[in-house]
């Protein structure tokens, strides 16, 4: 059996030369900008961990791809965990497509989306997938620039006789489990010190819509499963 390890390191490797090549060489002048003599350097871990990092002494920019990330987007099963691959779906990148393609170029936009993000001053501890981020990496694909490294990427390996499908696959959906509760179950739920009372009168797949009662009739609230506790069921109805 092919080991797949040598051919995920030279996707990495390809990953690691359009990054430089298609995102980095037209932004490098608005990061240098910003800090002088400011660099790239890319290349392939051992692990899954992918990352960009920042090394302020070196001024010098690094966007891990790991091993394992690689060869995990091959299949739909191991690349649902991905970040990159819920996003692809959410936010419409690419049509909505997964692919091993899409989310292998996808990933490389992400990354470099964290290095705009942190040469912008706008990433912080705690918040590092926020809406400036946001903004980043929507422009990169409303741009144009997130397709023409997807573009590059399979260009690329097709020359260097790498496989990198572009077939379309759909990540598995979580297993149905029944809803816990029911239209008309009594339920409570907190919010900061605040605990609130309510029956259910929707139940939908993530969330419940429950009209509040007692001091808090007249209002609705739509609760994640998570929150809701079962209460009892009062005699009488205020």
């Amino acid at each position: 059996m092919t080991d797949p390890k040598p051919q995920a390191r030279k996707l990495g490797e390809l990953m690691c030369i359009v990054t430089e090549q298609i995102l980095w060489q037209p932004a490098a002048g608005w990061v240098q900008q910003r800090v002088s003599g400011s660099s790239l350097v890319c290349r392939v871990g051992s692990g899954q961990a992918t990352y960009h990092r920042f090394e302020p002494q070196r001024k010098q920019h690094q966007i891990t791809y790991g091993l394992r990330m690689i060869q995990a987007k091959h299949q739909p099963d191991t690349a649902s965990g991905w970040l990159s691959a819920r996003e692809i779906q959410r936010r419409g990148y690419f049509g909505g497509e997964l692919s091993t393609l899409n989310l292998l170029a996808h990933t490389c936009c992400h990354e470099f989306a964290h290095l705009l993000q942190h040469s912008a001053g706008k990433r912080y501890r705690g918040s590092v997938h926020n809406r400036h981020f946001y903004t980043i990496l929507d422009e990169l694909h409303e741009s144009g620039g997130a397709e023409t490294t997807r573009a590059t990427l399979a260009k690329q390996a097709n020359e260097h006789q790498i496989p990198l499908s572009s077939e379309t696959f759909e990540l598995p959906e979580p297993a149905l489990q029944p809803s816990p509760w029911q239209v008309e179950d009594a339920v409570a739920f907190s919010s900061g010190a605040r605990e609130f009372q309510g029956e259910i009168v929707r139940v939908n797949r993530k969330t419940c819509t429950v009209d509040g009662t007692g001091s808090f009739r007249g209002q609705r609230y739509r609760v994640p499963l998570s929150m809701l506790r079962r209460r009892s069921t009062p005699t009488h109805r205020p």
